[in-house]
């Protein structure tokens, strides 16, 4: 495993599914920032070879015998990380993945106690934004939050904001569920503009497909949040 003792302690989580494309370069790119003092690749049962390329990379790797998804990774990878600052990146970033150093910086400094990454504007066509426009307003009303980024998985965040808000929902809601919690409790948030690139879906029946499966879990996180706080108790924060 790949470790700097004399820097600050700063651990990378990066949940990975079928990532042998882009894992390496991700950790690779993650290594260069000298922040960091750990990398974790939690492999989610994985039927290439991303744990062999993440580990030859120089990552420490968590194997998991079934899928957990998204969330269930993270929660595996976290409950292993020894930083007192937790990086959460996705696998897809490729050498984009050093970028992380514009949202680690402002929480080591205390500027922040989450930051997240704001893409620049995607390259080619994808969705039509209703999933996107679904989790804003959803933030916005039970966090009273404008986010711009609501679905960004890029996120820095310190071991109290941790602590407060694991286990990480499941599914593709769990950038969403994650952003009103933070913000609920009072913690301060900030997203900050970066290049990073990742793999992006298209519009065809595979990304039409994902989108599909975005929407339905932002939206049962959503639920869940409504059967929590009720109406409009999250503008009373």
């Amino acid at each position: 495993m790949w470790v700097m003792a004399d820097r600050a302690r700063v651990s990378v989580v990066i949940p990975a599914h079928n990532e042998a494309e882009r894992i390496y370069a991700t950790v690779k790119g993650v290594q260069a920032i000298p922040e960091v003092t750990e990398i974790i690749v939690v492999d989610d049962a994985s039927t290439d070879d991303t744990a062999a390329l993440a580990r030859q990379a120089g990552a420490a790797v968590i194997s998991l015998p079934h899928n957990l998804g998204k969330g269930g990774a993270l929660n595996t990878g976290v409950a292993k990380a020894a930083g007192e600052i937790v990086a959460l990146l996705d696998g897809d970033l490729g050498s984009s993945s050093g970028e992380a150093r514009a949202l680690i910086l402002p929480v080591l400094n205390g500027l922040a106690d989450m930051t997240v990454a704001r893409f620049p504007k995607a390259q080619k066509k994808g969705g039509f934004g209703l999933v996107k426009n679904l989790a804003r307003a959803g933030i916005r009303y039970f966090a009273g939050l404008d986010s711009q980024a609501p679905l960004s998985g890029q996120r820095v965040m310190t071991r109290q904001v941790l602590e407060r808000v694991v286990p990480f929902a499941s599914g593709y809601g769990v950038e969403v569920a994650l952003t009103i919690k933070v913000a609920r409790a009072g913690f301060r948030v900030l997203e900050v503009p970066t290049q990073m690139r990742h793999a992006e879906t298209g519009r065809d029946l595979k990304g039409f497909c994902h989108r599909g499966k975005q929407f339905i879990h932002v939206a049962r996180v959503l639920a869940g949040c409504f059967l929590k706080y009720g109406f409009v108790s999250g503008r009373q924060r």
